[in-house]
């Protein structure tokens, strides 16, 4: 039980790797808050929580919105009394559009919710961690954060905003015994891989099948990465193990674009 005695809290833990997020960490000892946008979804993990035997916390709460996230962490702190852990794993995937064809409202949506949702659940759970010199954040941001991303421009932009985002968190909070770390995702088994793949596909005017096998294709491995094993990397990051790392990135992308 590596995570005994903590509390966790996972933006976007519903489904895909923030669920497996979240089942990881409790499988370690952590309590978990799990947010997202979708209820049924939220209280579904939750069950799966419980049934390991750690507790579970749902909130609803869209992160680029101050008021919701404050009351997301406000809801953490009533009912574990701390947080140790903070997951920013919430995201949406955005337009698949060259940029002259992006609009402006799509292009808002993606950084509010990516960028500065990651922002904003950071500065609610900080005083906490700083009170009590401890705590872990760790947000997903992805491969796309770190290359050129054609047709994805809010995404990438986003995810490179949280790797300076991280790291500038990481070097403001060190003195304070908090540690932020990045983690770098490529092509994720799971739906949402297959939202981006078909939104590829139709404006590039190709068949599903073809841009799968590009992105498979792109990858050292010729695989899909497991949401579970970004997953462990989050676990790394959040337990003892990682408490001398702070200010990095770690990609987990089956070696995508090498």
């Amino acid at each position: 039980m590596k995570l005994e005695n903590k509390t966790a809290i996972v933006t976007g833990g519903g489904r895909g790797i923030g669920r497996a997020i979240a089942l990881t960490l409790a499988r370690e000892g952590a309590n978990v808050l799990i947010s997202g946008r979708n209820r049924d979804v939220l209280e579904t993990t939750a069950s799966e929580i419980e049934a390991l035997g750690r507790r579970a916390v749902t909130t609803v709460t869209d992160v680029s919105i101050e008021s919701q996230v404050e009351e997301m962490a406000n809801t953490a702190l009533r009912q574990f009394g701390q947080i140790d852990i903070l997951v920013n794993n919430a995201g949406v995937v955005g337009p698949t559009a060259s940029v002259t064809d992006v609009n402006r409202t799509d292009w808002d949506e993606v950084l509010a919710v990516n960028l500065t949702g990651a922002f904003l659940c950071a500065r609610a759970v900080i005083p906490n961690m700083v009170s009590r010199r401890s705590g872990k954040i760790i947000n997903i941001s992805s491969i796309a954060g770190k290359m050129a991303y054609a047709l994805r421009s809010p995404y990438a932009a986003s995810k490179w905003g949280m790797l300076g985002l991280s790291k500038t968190l990481a070097l403001e909070l060190g003195p304070h015994n908090i540690q932020v770390n990045a983690i770098c995702p490529g092509p994720t088994a799971g739906e949402r891989m297959q939202g981006v793949i078909a939104g590829r596909a139709k404006e590039m005017g190709k068949s599903v099948e073809e841009i799968e096998r590009l992105y498979v294709d792109g990858t050292a491995l010729k695989r899909m990465v497991d949401p579970n094993h970004v997953a462990a990397v989050v676990l790394l990051f959040a337990s003892e193990v990682g408490d001398s790392i702070t200010g990095e990135s770690v990609d987990v992308s089956a070696g995508y674009a090498l």
